[in-house]
């Protein structure tokens, strides 16, 4: 591993240090570099503040090293006023040594243009430095911008036997250990969805607890507004989307977006983008999780696996032949990640 490749593998740990908390923005890190020590370092924290190049600006104590610089960033500056001032202008403006990017921001706001000031202004200027990293690192913001929906993970966990349930009764399979990665995986992910039947069985709050983190935003797909109002999906703890074929409109936290039975699928996908979620979790029920399956409309699927519990009758697992990334044990658990190619 090269110095650059070095320096973008910190901007990247640091970036990773806000997931969950900078949407509608991508995550970044970056850090400056001076005779081969770090200066400065920054991160985005949350829309609406600073961008990671303007704290790690901030936190030089000796601005007059700056000239003599190099400032790395893990996606490419922006050359857009949004709520705050491109920290493309912000790097011409100090006049840094060189700047060094790890992707190339494909959303059509930035686009090459980033870059394109800083080279404009007699600043080197090299991209490309551990790309792919940085890439999966913002797989949601790319995913949304690229293919106009949400980055889709579908999850599940099944008994030995491949049940999600006892006698279609709500039924523990996870232990402890794999229901606190659960909650990690919700406060990291902007949405989480179920169907009208898991809400009916589980009536679940789908918060995040057993952690620190941002509840996600609720989406339930119930098209004949069959799960009442008092339960916990429509209390005030996070914003609910509720997608029907009946009603339209918004109270407090909760909005009703009306779609069709016939081409559900591609109407939830555009009704997501729309409300700019950049990622959702397919939480159930088995029903639900089917239709993303066959449609093939996934990135990725984390399935939990009870080896030892057999539930012998119940909620069928839904069908899914694909090969895993990898596995890993939480005690008599085991959670397999997989990856739509």
């Amino acid at each position: 591993m090269n110095n650059d490749e070095l320096y973008i593998k910190r901007c990247i740990e640091l970036a990773g240090k806000a997931l969950g908390r900078t949407y509608p923005n991508p995550l970044v890190g970056s850090v400056i570099v001076h005779n081969g020590e770090i200066i400065g370092e920054g991160y985005h924290h949350k829309a609406g503040e600073p961008h990671a190049e303007i704290n790690a600006i901030n936190s030089v104590e000796n601005k007059s090293l700056i000239p003599e610089s190099t400032i790395y960033v893990s996606l490419e500056p922006c050359a857009h006023y949004g709520k705050t001032p491109p920290c493309a202008l912000k790097i011409k403006e100090l006049g840094f040594k060189k700047v060094v990017i790890g992707a190339m921001d494909s959303h059509d706001k930035v686009n090459g243009k980033g870059k394109k000031i800083i080279q404009d202004a007699g600043i080197e200027a090299v991209s490309g430095i551990l790309e792919n990293e940085c890439i999966e690192l913002n797989k949601r913001f790319f995913t949304y911008h690229e293919k106009k929906r949400p980055y889709i993970i579908l999850k599940w966990a099944e008994s030995g036997d491949g049940f999600l349930d006892k006698d279609f009764k709500p039924t523990a399979v996870s232990n402890s250990l794999v229901n606190q990665f659960v909650h990690q995986l919700r406060a990291d992910e902007h949405a989480i969805l179920v169907g009208t039947q898991t809400a009916l069985h589980d009536n679940p709050s789908l918060t995040v607890r057993n952690t620190e983190g941002i509840n996600p935003v609720r989406i339930l797909i119930d098209f004949d507004l069959k799960v009442p109002q008092h339960f916990k999906i429509y209390n005030n703890e996070a914003r609910t989307l509720v997608l029907n074929t009946l009603k339209e409109g918004s109270e407090e936290n909760i909005q009703f977006i009306k779609v069709s039975k016939e081409n559900f699928l591609t109407e939830l996908m555009t009704a997501l983008y729309k409300e700019q979620i950049q990622s959702v979790i397919i939480e159930g029920g088995s029903f639900t999780l089917q239709q993303f399956i066959d449609a093939n409309l996934w990135d990725e699927a984390i399935v939990i696996k009870n080896e030892n519990l057999q539930l012998k009758n119940g909620t069928k697992a839904p069908e899914f032949n694909q090969k895993t990334t990898k596995n890993q044990r939480y005690r008599d658990n085991i959670i397999s990640f997989f990856k739509l190619k």
